[in-house]
Order: C-alpha cells, then sequence, then structure tokens
C-alpha cells in the first residue's frame, strides 16, 4: 500500500499554500464563521420574496424553503453553507423542528441514508445553535 497523495489530494494542498502565501489569515479561515455574517431574512421579507408574493395561490416560504432543504439533502448534503442557512430560513418561516426532521428523513428513500445522516446532522446544529441564541 503506498502512502503517495492522489492528484485531487495534491491540487488541493498545492490551493491551500497559495491562499497561504496571498493573505496568511486565510490559514485560519473557517467557512462556519462566514455564514453567520448572513442575517437570517425576516419571515415577513421571505414571504414577499419566495413566498406568496409572487403569486397569491402559490406555495408559501416554507413550504418553499423545506423543498430547497429536500433538494439540498438529494445531492447528498454535500452544499454545507446552503444547508445549514436553509434550515435556519426555514425555521424563521414557520417551520417546526419536526417539520425539517420529516422533510431530510423523506430523502432518505431517493438520496440515501447518508446523504440523509448528513443533512440531519447539519440540521440538528442549526437548531441547536437557535437555541443556545434564544437564551442569551
Amino acid at each position: 500500500m503506498s502512502s503517495q497523495k492522489t492528484p485531487f489530494e495534491l491540487m488541493m494542498e498545492q490551493a491551500q499554500e497559495m491562499a497561504k502565501a496571498f493573505n496568511p489569515a486565510l490559514s485560519s479561515f473557517d467557512p462556519k464563521g462566514f455564514e453567520s455574517l448572513w442575517p437570517t431574512m425576516p419571515k415577513d421579507a421571505m414571504e414577499m420574496w419566495f413566498g406568496k408574493g409572487l403569486g397569491k395561490n402559490g406555495l408559501d416560504a416554507k413550504t418553499r424553503l423545506l423543498l430547497t432543504l429536500a433538494g439540498l439533502t438529494m445531492q447528498g448534503a454535500q452544499a454545507d453553507t446552503p444547508l445549514r442557512m436553509t434550515v435556519r430560513h426555514a425555521l424563521e418561516a414557520g417551520a417546526t423542528e419536526e417539520e425539517i426532521a420529516e422533510t431530510i428523513a423523506q430523502m432518505s428513500m431517493f438520496a440515501g441514508i447518508p446523504a440523509m445522516t448528513r443533512a440531519m446532522e447539519m440540521a440538528r446544529e442549526v437548531m441547536a445553535d437557535g437555541k443556545k441564541d434564544d437564551e442569551t
């Protein structure tokens, strides 16, 4: 068994070294910290832009965000930041933790257990962070 790195590992290592050379602060960059800079939209704003503001008989913002969450789970829950932000916005739009969990669980039949598990872990993180914020 060889300990040689794959071309992808070599490319990623080179990209990290370049980023450090351009800006040493990037060596400690954390994408989770970046997503906290993006505010949660108020429910009324989401409803206006993504919900029934588009058409009075259309889907509400909560339903649209749950559908988005299902799609992100279907993609294997690989887009961490968009998935966490969608959970955060779905909660703000009125979705319950149970509705979020059911949406993700439903995708296990189509995306597989690993994708569902990964999405559920990220959703739980967001929900736990939200509870911490409510306590402070």
